[in-house]
């Protein structure tokens, strides 16, 4: 009997931090040829080293999609981080699922958020870009991944430090998702079958209030923080007065002003689903990543 033929997948930005994640799950979980594509392969020698194929892909470049895309089943569909001018993104997504069709890809699998809208900063990129999928001929699986756990790493240091944990949305929930987590669902779904159309939310386990993060954060700092709700346009003027990029400032304000709406306070079975384990807990992300956030606080 023949053997049967491994799917082969690609993932997009796989020199970053999810793409590159996405690409070890991949390898942990063997049954696919594994191509792992960016727009610098010197950069992940790492990733060739673990048996991944690695293959130049530019968004700006259609020509390096054409060739990178060839002969792909399923394809992660890595959201860039091109943000610094307005409508990039967008195009590089575009091109990018239409060179996919081009080529023949069967499915995309890709990386967007909850409460996607047209005229939000980000998650305008992200609704239209779900669009353009719709609008294929292709197979595709949306992750709407909730904010990454990871990202309290870098604002809880100068919460306890202050003694205060602000945030714009309210008394409601937040379900955050770790980025390894999220990184195997989309390994799961990239290894999975499903050729149809799917929009899942990428949840961790339940969602917490701003009391409850300060409250992990109490306990990790050893001294007492409170969380201070306040509205978005103080939110805004109090990040702006601390030095943050504008463009930062207004994505972290949509998304506190999502959250308020009750847009980040969903749970779902994804990750469990999709990478036969259930998710990491804030707290126990945290505990397990105390010594980065030790390091956070003396700095």
């Amino acid at each position: 009997m023949a053997k049967e033929k491994q799917p082969v997948v690609l993932v997009t930005g796989a020199s970053g931090h999810l793409g590159s994640r996405a690409v070890e799950a991949l390898l942990e979980r063997g049954g696919a040829h594994v191509i792992a594509a960016t727009r610098n392969p010197e950069k992940i020698a790492h990733l060739a080293a673990k048996g991944a194929e690695v293959r130049r892909a530019d968004f700006d470049d259609p020509n390096s999609l054409k060739k990178a895309f060839k002969g792909v089943d399923r394809l992660l569909l890595v959201s860039t981080d091109a943000l610094d001018e307005p409508g990039k993104r967008l195009r590089q997504h575009r091109t990018a699922i239409a060179a996919a069709e081009k080529a023949g890809v069967r499915h995309i699998v890709y990386t967007s958020a909850p409460a996607t809208a047209p005229g939000k900063v980000v998650m305008g990129d992200h609704f239209w870009t779900e669009q353009a999928l719709a609008s294929s001929k292709l197979g595709w699986t949306i992750l709407r991944n909730h904010l990454y756990a990871d990202l309290l790493l870098g604002s809880l240091p100068q919460a306890i430090a202050s003694g205060s944990f602000v945030t714009a949305f309210g008394a409601n929930g937040r379900n955050y998702v770790t980025r390894d987590d999220a990184a195997r669902t989309a390994a799961g779904a990239l290894l999975d079958t499903f050729d149809g159309q799917r929009i899942l939310d990428v949840t961790g386990p339940t969602p917490l209030t701003g009391a409850d993060i300060a409250a992990i954060a109490s306990s990790l700092g050893g001294k007492a923080v409170n969380h201070i709700a306040v509205s978005s346009a103080d939110l805004k003027t109090g990040l702006l007065a601390a030095g943050l990029p504008g463009v930062l400032v207004d994505v972290l304000v949509q998304f506190d002003s999502d959250a308020a709406e009750g847009h980040h306070g969903i749970t779902t079975n994804a990750v469990r689903d999709l990478s036969s384990r259930a998710p990491q807990s804030v707290a126990d992300f945290l505990a397990a990543n105390a010594g980065a956030l030790k390091l956070q606080l003396a700095a």
